[in-house]
């Protein structure tokens, strides 16, 4: 198990206090990378489909997390039908970055400001262990997808488009 130490931010402070095991993977971002999830993998020598970008988008007024590998889109009717919605639309980045507390390129799905909705796509199962934005950009986590699911209390379904 990981302990506090300078690669703290609140996504490795609620594993901790939860006591979920889990791996921090530090990495050095080049601010000019194109991707942020393609360039932890890279940096990281995963396999891509092992890496999960986290995503907010506004599913009929409200506030929703959408967690899928960096290799896909988000898919905004299947997100909002996994969440019994209409309409879904990507949230304006400036809006999920007040709600999460994290700045894009480092939304985590893990200890969020604000515990919203969260949708993990169905393909995270097929691994042993996934990758997610520890919370800042250069700093991914790998945990097993059971989890991820069991500490941001998410559902899954199948919300990616390849």
């Amino acid at each position: 198990m990981a302990r506090k130490n300078a690669a703290s931010t609140p996504a490795t402070v609620a594993l901790t206090a939860t006591g979920i095991s889990f791996t921090p993977h530090p990495y050095l971002h080049d601010p000019a990378a194109a991707s942020f999830g393609l360039e932890a993998a890279e940096a990281l020598g995963v396999d891509a489909d092992r890496v999960f970008k986290t995503l907010l988008a506004d599913v009929d007024g409200t506030l929703v997390v959408g967690v899928v590998p960096v290799t896909a889109q988000l898919d905004l009717k299947l997100l909002a039908m996994a969440v019994g919605g209409k309409r879904a639309a990507m949230a304006e980045p400036a809006l999920a970055e007040r709600r999460t507390g994290y700045v894009v390129g480092g939304i985590s799905p893990i200890g969020q400001r604000s515990r919203l909705r969260t949708v993990i796509d169905g393909s995270a199962t097929t691994w042993a262990s996934v990758f997610v934005s520890g919370g800042r950009r250069g700093l991914d986590i790998e945990l097993s997808p059971l989890d991820l699911i069991t500490v941001t209390g998410a559902t899954l379904a199948a919300i990616a488009r390849r």
